[in-house]
């Protein structure tokens, strides 16, 4: 029966989506003579742990009972105390768990701990790479100390992201681009460059319509503060909208920007841009686990270059664009030989019905 309890566990931990973090997706079921006594899954905003919400819902049922869930119990005290502690103290038996959680603070003491205490502890290795997986930006952001960061394209066949004279319309499908909102859903952060929203005059929301416990925060690499004070998403601006800038940008034009409730931060990086490598640092240090690109072929080009993508989710559509002025997915100078060209493993394709389906690969980080 431990397939069909771990199952339900990462179940109820996918329903914390986009209202966890900066804390992990957490299930946790408990069970006691084959009966389902008590369930529970983590939200920031709820502050208990989904072990403590089921050991809350078994109560003395908990005694004797086996936990289920997707990550090791904390042992630190935190905004609430040791998870373990709780567990230990109600009786629980047995738990069931398929990854250690890298925090710091925990690193296998809260096995080690439940242990100690003469709690069985089973970590079962048949769930371990879809529990890492819905746990990717948290494990990763331990584990590193800065977010998962995504680079999201829509793309033709021959690699084209935009037309030279008209890009009205769209290159991917409506179930594409509906897929693109859960990734946009899942993130803590988004960023593009200015051109795209001069471009589009873009909001780049969440637009799922499902709570989060934080909005989306909204970045845009603006070196000169050209952002319109009339475009969308300095009227929408509350507190989620943040530019990155140079020390060149104009003063009186950063007061305006930030009367209106949007954030500047200046990061100078190399050609007098702003710098992508600070503001992921940045980020790291608010404790954002995760940030898309969604950005035209400069920015592109800045973040695979500069080393900060972690992953990309390129949509590809049945369609060729051709010719020399259409922009490539990747524009900039480039790499000027076959043998630097960055590479990616871990290659995944997603089909999507009839005729799209996306990439999703993993960076090879050069050493």
């Amino acid at each position: 029966m431990t397939s069909q309890y771990m199952r339900e566990a990462l179940d109820l931990a996918r329903k914390g989506r986009a209202l966890a973090s900066p804390n992990p997706l957490v299930g946790a079921i408990l069970v006691r003579e084959g009966e389902v006594v008590g369930r529970g899954f983590h939200t920031y905003a709820g502050l208990h742990h989904a072990e403590i919400i089921a050991l809350a819902q078994a109560g003395e049922k908990a005694r004797g009972a086996t936990l289920y869930l997707n990550l090791e119990p904390c042992s630190h005290q935190g905004r609430t105390p040791p998870c373990v502690d709780a567990l230990i103290l109600a009786g629980v038996a047995r738990v069931v768990a398929p990854v250690a959680d890298p925090n710091p603070l925990v690193a296998g003491q809260g096995f080690a701990k439940l242990r100690e205490a003469g709690v069985e502890v089973e970590v079962p290795a048949e769930f371990a790479a879809e529990a890492e997986k819905l746990n990717e930006p948290f494990l990763h952001f331990m584990r590193s100390g800065r977010p998962l960061v995504t680079l999201k394209t829509a793309i033709t066949l021959d690699g084209k992201i935009s037309a030279p004279d008209d890009n009205r319309g769209w290159i991917t499908s409506e179930r594409a681009r509906a897929h693109v909102q859960e990734i946009r859903h899942d993130s803590d952060a988004i960023l593009t460059g200015i051109g795209t929203v001069l471009a589009d005059d873009c909001l780049l929301s969440d637009r799922t319509g499902r709570p989060r416990c934080r909005p989306l925060l909204r970045i845009v690499m603006d070196s000169l503060l050209r952002l319109p004070l009339d475009s969308k998403m300095v009227r929408s601006a509350a507190g989620d909208v943040l530019l990155v800038t140079t020390s060149a940008a104009p003063v009186e034009r950063r007061k305006q920007l930030e009367s209106r409730g949007v954030q500047v931060l200046a990061f100078d990086g190399p050609g007098g841009r702003a710098d992508l490598r600070s503001i992921v640092e940045w980020l790291g240090r608010q404790r954002y686990l995760s940030l898309m690109i969604e950005a035209g072929s400069k920015v592109n080009w800045a973040a695979l270059n500069s080393g900060v993508v972690d992953k990309i989710f390129f949509y590809y559509a049945p369609k060729i664009l051709g010719g020399m002025q259409s922009l490539p997915v990747a524009g900039g100078t480039g790499r000027r030989r076959r043998a630097d060209a960055i590479r990616f493993r871990s290659v995944q394709i997603h089909p999507i019905a009839p005729d799209e389906f996306a990439v999703e690969a993993y960076f090879v980080k050069e050493v």
